[in-house]
C-alpha cells in the first residue's frame, strides 16, 4: 500500500500530462490527420489477424477431415477377418471412436474461426468506408483554411508594400527614382499627383486586406469550433469500435484455443459419470491377449474333424486261403438263367411280398439293356429302383419300407426265395450293414433349402407343392418321364454299384456319366420378373437380395456408391456365376471376398439387372401414367398418384420395388458420408428402373428422375402397411 501510495501521484501527474498533450494534437492542424493515420493501422491489423484465422481454419478443417478419413479407412479394414478379433477389435474400435469426436471439435473449431474471420473483415470493411468519408470532410475544410490564410498573407504583403512607397513619396525620399522624374501614360507626373496615387492604391489593398483576414478568421473558427472535432471524434470513435472488435476477436481465439484441448482431453480421459466412459489409457489396458487368442482358437473347435481310430491291420477276405477254398470263381460256372448275381441287393429276388415282387416281374430297364437277370452289377440306382420308390400304393407302409427298410427284413420271405443264390457256388455271402446306407435304415436325406427370400408377401405360397403321379393299375410302373420329375431324396446321393449312396465328397470325384446329371443353366439376367419367381418362388430374386445386402453391410459409407462405376471384369464375372447358378456359396455377399472386396461393383450388378429387365421394374405399361403423375406440381397430389400405380403393379414387381426403395433410403439416410442424396440416387436409377416406351422421348429423363425422388422421399409413406 504504500508503494501504491507513493507511485500515486506520479502516475496521475503522469496521465494528466499525456491527456493534455492528446488535446493539444488533436486540436491542432495535424489531429486530424493523426487520426486518419491511427485508425489506418487498426484496420490494417484487424485484416492481418483475419487473414491469420482464414489460414488456420483451413489447416484445422483439413487435419479434422483428413483424420475421420483415417479413423474411417482404418475401422474398416480392421472389421475385415484377416484382422484381430476380441477385445483388440473392441479397443481398437473405441480408439478410432476418441479420435472421431477429436476429428470432431476439430471440425467444430474451425467453423469457430472461419465465422470469426469473416466477422473481422466485415468490420475492417465498414471501418474503412467511414475512414474514407470523413477524410474527405476534415482534409477539405483544413485546405479550405489553409488556402484562404495563403491569399491572406498575399495581400498582406502588397498592402505593405504600397505603404511603404506611399511613406516615401509624401516624405520626399526619391531612393530609387531614376532622375528623380515619374513617367506616366499621359508623361511626366507630379510628386502630389504621384502621392495621391499611391495613397489611393494603399487604401485599396487595405481594404482587400481586411476583407481576406475575415474570411479567414470566419472559416477557422468554423473549423476549430465545429468541424474539426467533430471529424476527430468520429475518427476516435471508429478507432475504439475497431480495436475492440480485434480484441474481442482475440479473446474468442483463446477461449475457442482452451476449449479445443479441453473437449480433446475429455475425450482421451473422460469424465466418471458413467461407467461406460473409458479413457483411451484403459481401453488400451483392456486388451487382453491370452482371451483372444484362446477365443479364437476355440472357434474352431466346431471344425474339428472326427478322431480316426487306432490304424489296424485287417486282412482281405478274398485272398485268405479258408475262403478260397469254399468260393468257385463265376467266370468259371456262369450264371443260369434264372439266377441274380450274388452283388445285387435281395430286394431284387423272388418273394411272396407283392411289392418286391413287382421289380422283378415288369422291370423298366434303360434300352438296348438285357434284363435284370442277365445284367451282371446292375446299380440300385437304375431306373427300375428309382421307380418303385416314388410311385404310390394302396398300402400306406410301402414307401416307407421301401425308403427306410434293411436287407434283413426281407427275411420273412420263404426260404427258397432266400436262398435263390445258393446252389453250386455256395452260400450267399453276408453283407455287412454300413452306417448311412439306405438299407439299414440309417438314410436320413438332408431337408432342401432353398435361398433366403426378404419377406413373405400375400401372394407366396406357404409350402411347394409335391408333383403327384397319377394312380395306376398294382404291378403297373409308372411312365419314364414322369418318374423323373418327382424329387426324391434319394437321387441327392445316388447309389454307387456296390449299393451304397455317395457322400458329398465322393459325388465330386466322380464325373457325370452323361449330361442328363449336369445342373442345367438358370438365367438371371434378362428374365422378367415374373418368369423368376414362377422358376424360383422368391418374391424378391437372389441377386437382387444379395446386392442389397452387400451394399447394406459395406457399401452405406462409401462416397458416390450407385454413382461411381464399378469393375468391369468384376461385374461381368458377377453375372455369370448368378447366371449359372444363383444358390451357390459364392454368391454368398456377407462376404466381401465373393464379390472381390469392390462393392461398387455389387451396386454396379444390381443396376445392370434392372437394365437388363425385358419388362422395366415401373413396367411401359404405367410409364405415361408416372410421368404424368410427375408432372403435378402440388407434393401431396404426386405422391398419391405414384402410390396408386405403385399399388397396381405385379405383385413380383412390386415385392422388388419395396426391397429396393427401403435400402435406397437407408443409402440416403447416409447421405452425410456418402453424398448420395434422394436428388443424386434419382438421376441414377430414374431411367434404369423406368426404362423407355414407345411415344418417349428425351424430356422425359427429368420427370423419370422426380417419379423415383418422390417415392424415395415418400419411402415409409408408400409403403408403410407392408412394414
Amino acid at each position: 500500500m504504500g508503494n501504491l501510495g507513493l507511485t500515486s501521484p506520479t502516475t496521475a501527474t503522469h496521465g494528466d500530462e499525456t491527456i493534455s498533450q492528446v488535446q493539444d494534437v488533436l486540436t491542432s492542424e495535424m489531429g486530424i490527420t493523426a487520426m486518419l493515420n491511427r485508425l489506418k493501422q487498426s484496420i490494417t491489423s484487424a485484416k492481418e489477424f483475419s487473414l491469420f484465422l482464414k489460414k488456420r481454419s483451413i489447416l484445422e478443417e483439413e487435419h479434422a477431415n483428413g483424420l475421420k478419413k483415417l479413423c474411417r479407412m482404418s475401422q474398416e479394414n480392421i472389421a475385415r477377418s484377416e484382422h484381430r478379433g476380441g477385445s483388440f477389435a473392441k479397443a481398437y474400435e473405441e480408439m478410432m471412436i476418441i479420435h472421431e469426436r477429436m476429428a470432431d471439435n476439430g471440425v467444430q473449431f474451425a467453423m469457430s474461426l472461419h465465422q470469426m474471420q469473416e466477422d473481422l473483415l466485415e468490420l475492417a470493411a465498414i471501418a474503412e468506408k467511414s475512414r474514407k468519408g470523413w477524410k474527405q470532410n476534415g482534409l477539405v475544410a483544413e485546405q479550405r483554411v489553409a488556402e484562404l490564410e495563403a491569399a491572406m498573407r498575399k495581400s498582406k504583403s502588397k498592402y505593405d508594400s504600397l505603404a511603404e512607397e506611399y511613406d516615401r513619396a509624401r516624405t520626399g525620399d526619391t531612393t530609387g527614382r531614376q532622375g528623380g522624374k515619374m513617367f506616366g501614360f499621359k508623361g511626366p507626373k507630379s510628386a502630389a499627383q504621384h502621392e495621391e496615387d499611391l495613397l489611393r492604391k494603399a487604401q485599396a489593398a487595405d481594404q482587400d486586406y481586411l476583407s481576406k483576414v475575415q474570411i479567414v478568421q470566419a472559416e477557422r473558427g468554423e473549423l476549430i469550433a465545429k468541424t474539426r472535432p467533430e471529424t476527430v471524434k468520429a475518427l476516435q470513435d471508429i478507432v475504439r469500435e475497431c480495436d475492440s472488435g480485434v480484441v474481442l476477436q482475440l479473446q474468442k481465439f483463446a477461449s475457442f484455443n482452451e476449449k479445443l484441448l479441453l473437449s480433446n482431453g475429455l475425450s482421451i480421459s473422460p469424465l466418471k459419470t458413467s461407467p461406460d466412459s473409458r479413457s483411451l489409457r484403459e481401453c488400451i489396458l483392456a486388451i487382453n491377449n491370452d482371451k483372444d487368442l484362446h477365443d479364437f482358437l476355440s472357434s474352431h473347435y466346431s471344425r474339428l474333424p472326427p478322431r480316426a481310430g487306432e490304424p489296424k491291420y485287417e486282412r482281405n477276405p478274398l485272398i485268405d486261403p479258408s475262403h478260397r477254398a469254399q468260393t468257385t470263381p463265376y467266370a468259371q460256372q456262369g450264371p443260369s438263367a434264372g439266377q441274380v448275381p450274388p452283388s445285387q441287393p435281395q430286394m431284387f429276388q423272388g418273394s411272396t411280398n407283392s411289392r418286391a415282387s413287382t421289380f422283378i416281374d415288369t422291370p423298366i430297364s434303360p434300352p438296348n439293356q438285357a434284363p435284370p437277370g442277365h445284367h451282371y452289377g446292375q446299380s440300385v440306382g437304375s431306373a427300375p429302383l428309382m421307380a418303385g420308390a416314388q410311385r404310390p400304393s394302396s398300402q400306406p407302409q410301402h414307401e416307407r419300407a421301401f425308403s427306410h427298410g434293411s436287407i434283413v427284413s426281407q427275411n420273412n420271405g420263404p426260404p427258397s426265395a432266400q436262398q435263390q443264390f445258393g446252389g453250386s457256388r455256395g452260400p450267399a455271402p453276408q453283407q455287412t450293414q454300413v452306417p448311412g446306407s439306405r438299407f439299414n435304415g440309417g438314410f436320413n436325406p438332408p431337408p432342401l433349402q432353398g435361398p433366403p427370400q426378404l419377406g413373405a408377401l400375400s401372394f407366396q405360397p406357404s409350402q411347394p407343392q409335391q408333383p403327384q403321379l397319377p394312380q395306376l393299375p398294382y404291378g403297373q410302373p409308372p411312365p419314364q418321364q414322369q418318374v423323373a420329375q418327382i424329387s426324391n431324396p434319394l437321387q441327392q446321393n445316388p447309389p454307387t454299384p456296390s449299393g451304397l449312396p455317395t457322400g458329398p465328397a465322393q459325388g465330386r470325384r466322380q464325373s457325370p456319366p452323361s449330361g442328363q446329371q449336369m445342373q442345367p443353366s438358370r438365367p438371371v439376367f434378362g428374365v422378367s420378373l415374373s418368369r423368376l419367381y414362377e422358376r424360383d418362388g422368391l418374391a424378391v430374386p437372389m441377386v437382387v437380395h444379395q446386392c442389397i445386402q452387400a451394399v447394406d453391410l459395406f457399401g452405406l459409407g462409401v462416397e458416390g456408391i450407385y454413382r461411381l462405376s464399378g469393375s468391369v471384369p468384376h461385374v461381368n464375372k458377377l453375372k455369370t456365376l448368378f447366371d449359372t447358378d444363383s444358390t451357390s456359396s459364392n454368391l454368398d455377399f456377407r462376404n466381401p471376398e465373393n464379390f472381390f472386396h469392390d462393392v461398387n461393383s455389387v451396386a454396379g450388378l444390381l443396376k445392370q439387372f434392372f437394365r437388363d429387365l425385358p419388362d422395366p421394374l415401373l413396367t411401359k405399361e404405367h410409364y405415361a401414367a408416372c410421368v404424368e403423375a410427375a408432372k403435378n406440381e402440388d407434393d401431396i397430389v404426386r405422391r398419391d398418384s405414384l402410390h396408386a400405380i405403385i399399388n397396381s403393379l405385379p405383385d413380383p414387381n412390386y415385392a422388388t420395388l419395396r426391397a429396393l426403395t427401403l435400402h435406397l433410403y437407408r443409402v440416403m439416410d447416409n447421405s452425410g458420408v456418402n453424398r448420395m442424396s434422394s436428388q443424386n440416387l434419382a438421376i441414377v436409377f430414374g431411367p434404369t428402373l423406368m426404362g423407355t416406351a414407345p411415344g418417349s422421348n428425351i424430356s422425359d429423363a427429368g420427370w423419370q428422375v422426380r417419379v423415383v425422388d418422390t417415392i424415395l422421399q415418400n419411402t415409409y409413406q408408400i409403403f408403410d402397411d407392408d412394414d
